[in-house]
């Protein structure tokens, strides 16, 4: 099976362009993290890698390392901003695996014990509580 190409009008290489905002939390050559606008949980974050991927059957090594060092820096300083007891991890892959956008991202998501992710309904996140946990993150990633 043939991988589809990539489409560069996705929601992500629009926030890449800069034709979409976003609550930007971190950035380096490579990579990009922003609040993800409908989170499951307080914190939930996104990383993804500047150059056009549509997922882990196509990304270029070099790239997908520069995600996961982003991934392991959000959550460290996810577990410190959001005193999180652990980090879900997430990536997925074509529609049968779940993928709904089509540029290669994570999700790293704070854990609380004992509470449940929110369900994904598809409701936007209130803009100002956003900006304040990118804050909040972005406090802790300045420290490390």
């Amino acid at each position: 099976m043939t991988t589809p190409a990539y489409a560069s009008e996705n929601i992500f290489a629009k926030i890449l362009r800069g034709e979409i905002p976003s609550h930007k939390v971190y950035e380096d050559d490579m990579t990009v993290a922003i609040m993800d606008i409908m989170p499951r949980a307080d914190g939930h974050t996104l990383v993804i890698p500047k150059n056009a991927s549509r997922n882990m059957l196509d990304v270029a090594t070099e790239d997908i390392n520069a995600v996961m060092a982003t991934t392991q820096k959000i959550a460290q300083a996810q577990m410190i901003a959001f005193e999180a007891d652990g980090i879900t991890i997430q990536q997925f892959n074509e529609s049968a695996g779940g993928q709904v956008i089509f540029h290669l991202h994570m999700h790293i998501i704070p854990r609380k014990e004992g509470v449940s992710l929110r369900p994904h309904t598809g409701d936007m996140a209130d803009g100002d509580l956003l900006a304040q946990q990118a804050e909040k993150l972005r406090a802790v990633l300045d420290k490390m």
